[in-house]
């Protein structure tokens, strides 16, 4: 196989790893995956995302208690993006100008972009070096708290976390549906029925096991969306205030 179907195969047959062994990621591995985020596109050039690096075991503990999970304490790297206007405010300020638009709403999308990238692009790396990855959206659980404990300034926000490893699990490839579900050419496509439509698929997914919970298959499709929908956590509904405490203008 060359090194293109190998990168392919590997996107393909991508797989969250949350237990990884008790190994330290080589610092020259470390080394070149921050170099590959730092080398990941950026809106308009201006790079507008930061990355925490936690190392310190307390301060595992505190986020993987706000992920509700406790694996996270675990991780071999533990990694947070962010967004990051303040530096480039600062720049703006020290050559003498004037930075109001920092904190617009815009530059808040930019810098929430650019993290996700900049995370996207570190699991691939992860991946062709036979490391493995999961994302923690959960450090949104309390986004205030993380800020606390990351001692994150004004017009900084976490985006989404990062554990990363070498896989001490081999998890089932998890079913996904089909592209015609999503993949659509010039304009939306809206379907009749959907539960028509996804009806193959809620009956794959009854047949996944996710080793989060082993020996138990997971709910069908439909039933994990309306167990998702209907419910809310609290203080994820407090996002948005926690955005605006940080500097950012989000207002409509």
């Amino acid at each position: 196989m060359n090194q293109i179907d190998d990168m392919i195969e590997r996107q393909l047959q991508h797989r969250t790893i949350r237990e990884f062994k008790d190994m330290k990621i080589p610092k020259e591995i470390f080394h070149t995956l921050m170099e590959i985020a730092r080398r990941t596109a950026t809106s308009n050039g201006m790079q507008s995302y930061s990355i925490i690096r936690i190392t310190d075991s307390v301060i595992k503990k505190e986020i993987a208690e706000i992920c509700n999970q406790e694996y996270v304490a675990r991780a071999p790297e533990l990694l947070v993006f962010i967004v990051d206007q303040f530096r480039n405010n600062h720049i703006t300020k020290e050559k003498g100008s004037t930075t109001e638009n920092a904190s617009d709403m815009d530059r808040f999308f930019q810098g929430f972009t650019d993290a996700c990238l900049a995370a996207q692009n570190v699991v691939n790396g992860a991946e062709a070096m036979d490391l493995g990855a999961v994302y923690l959206g959960s450090i949104l659980n309390d986004s205030a708290q993380i800020c606390e404990i990351l001692n994150l300034p004004k017009l900084t926000f976490p985006v989404v976390g990062l554990g990363i490893g070498y896989p001490n699990q081999n998890p089932q490839l998890k079913p996904r549906f089909e592209n015609r579900l999503r993949v659509f050419e010039n304009s939306y496509r809206i379907f009749d029925n959907y539960l028509k439509e996804i009806k193959d698929y809620d009956e794959e997914m009854t047949t996944y096991y996710d080793l989060r919970n082993a020996n138990k298959r997971v709910d069908s499709f439909s039933d994990q969306v309306v167990a998702k929908l209907t419910t809310s956590m609290p203080n994820r509904q407090e996002m948005l205030r926690v955005i605006r405490q940080q500097g950012f203008e989000v207002d409509c």
